[in-house]
């Protein structure tokens, strides 16, 4: 069975890790999945990636979740645009996470980027997921 949104199933594999304390999470690797953990290890949400290669030659991509106190960094990682509903906004109309505490990742044409990166750089796009 083939995946239908791989974004998704990167988000959800992080937060079924979370929920049990897991260090580190293995996923397929695809370049939008690398390009969004670069993003929350400059943030601070996970402590760091890595990408290696399986029997097959297959990509994999491993994030090293990030625990303060015994609790996870990230409390809430939200898919926002979906494959049946993009969302592609202008750089004026990013929404903003909890009062800016948050972030918005998106893919622009610059790269993928945080909601505050774009607004500087005066580009919008795609948003991708919500991270608080």
């Amino acid at each position: 069975m083939t995946m239908q949104d791989p974004l998704a199933d990167m988000l959800t594999r992080i937060r079924n890790a979370q929920q049990v304390k897991i260090k580190e999470v293995m996923m397929p690797s695809s370049s939008t999945k690398i390009s969004v953990a670069e993003v929350l290890q400059q943030e601070g949400f996970i402590e760091g990636f890595d990408i290696t290669r399986d029997e097959d030659g297959k990509a994999i991509l491993t994030v090293v979740l990030k625990y303060f106190e015994g609790r996870p960094v990230i409390e809430e990682i939200k898919r926002l645009s979906r494959p049946g509903l993009r969302q592609y906004k202008h750089k004026d109309e990013i929404p903003e996470v909890r009062g800016g505490l948050g972030i918005v990742i998106l893919s622009t044409n610059k790269g993928v980027m945080t909601d505050r990166s774009a607004r500087q750089q005066g580009v919008g796009g795609e948003l991708l997921c919500s991270v608080f």
